[in-house]
């Protein structure tokens, strides 16, 4: 199991209403001021962010913009490579621009046209009720920062490229949208801890680091692989294993490196039924059954939890 708070730099206000944005002494931008303050910058804009008001535009920069476009222009021969078809087919339905980073309510517009999805903005951490929960809603709270232009093809956190580029062209498909809302109504039907954590590691084994055969090939669709340059490239190398719910929820595995084991549906219309089905049957009764417990201290970790991932 993983605490996905991990995948975020903590954010904090101070007492004059100051954000800052706390990234680790091994993150790329962690010595640049200018970054920082760019970073500390957009999570006060995503703070000040309340539900019913219009999601904020980011003036995003030239060098934001370009390390949008080099990522876009990098990843695209590996998506028809190495995507499902699904995805692929619902990236171009969604149409995303390619020299430039998209405004969240650019991305609501394309998704409200296919799916109803809408973005709203998160500054980092998310907690996981509210994260999972909203799926059923339709809403998906995303980050709106870039990774270090010094490292495009690197973040070792999720950020607006892995909200969009991969997770935001996943849910123009019709079919993986609704296993995104079923994800949510499980959520909602968790009364304990573990219950919650079974519908999150069961999301990142599918949602994030799916993979399916299609066509006598192993394809891709989790948003995490999708959005890596690094991890699409690698998938295939992994230990494949079939979709098993139970070992994903109960699996230990390090969410800083490539995933070592995948779990392939047998095809697209495979990894909907099922994982759409686990999603709709699951109770706390299912996680019980799985042997899952309330580890000492989970609570009040899970609660520093946030949605995913890199």
């Amino acid at each position: 199991m993983f605490e996905e708070g991990q995948l975020y730099s903590p954010v904090t206000t101070g007492e004059d209403g100051s954000v800052t944005v706390h990234l680790g002494d091994d993150h790329p931008g962690v010595n640049d001021p200018a970054y920082r303050a760019r970073r500390n910058e957009i999570a006060q804009v995503a703070l000040g962010w309340q539900p019913g008001e219009p999601v904020p535009r980011i003036d995003y920069t030239d060098v934001e913009n370009g390390v949008w476009a080099t990522v876009s222009r990098e990843i695209a021969p590996l998506h028809e490579r190495y995507a499902c078809r699904a995805f692929n087919e619902a990236k171009a339905a969604l149409d995303l621009p390619a020299d430039r980073v998209p405004q969240l309510d650019e991305v609501t517009a394309g998704l409200q046209r296919l799916t109803g999805f809408s973005y709203v903005p998160a500054a980092g951490i998310v907690p996981l009720e509210e994260f999972y929960g909203s799926l059923a809603d339709g809403v998906f709270h995303s980050t709106q920062y870039l990774r270090h232009h010094d490292l495009p093809l690197y973040t070792p956190e999720p950020d607006v490229i892995h909200e969009v580029l991969g997770h935001g062209n996943l849910l123009a498909d019709r079919q993986v949208a609704e296993v995104k809302r079923a994800a949510g109504r499980a959520a909602r039907r968790m009364e304990t801890r573990a219950g919650l954590q079974m519908v999150a590691d069961v999301f990142w084994f599918t949602v994030e680091f799916g993979v399916l055969h299609e066509g006598g090939d192993l394809k891709a669709y989790g948003a995490g692989i999708l959005s890596s340059y690094g991890e699409i490239e690698e998938f295939g190398s992994m230990v494949i294993r079939p979709l098993d719910f139970r070992a994903m929820a109960t699996i230990d595995y390090d969410i800083t490196h490539y995933q070592p084991v995948l779990f392939a549906a047998e095809s697209f219309s495979h990894m909907v039924d099922a994982v759409g089905g686990f999603f709709d049957e699951c109770t706390d009764d299912t996680a019980a059954a799985m042997g899952l417990v309330e580890a000492e201290g989970q609570a009040e970790a899970s609660e520093a939890a946030a949605t995913i991932g890199a």
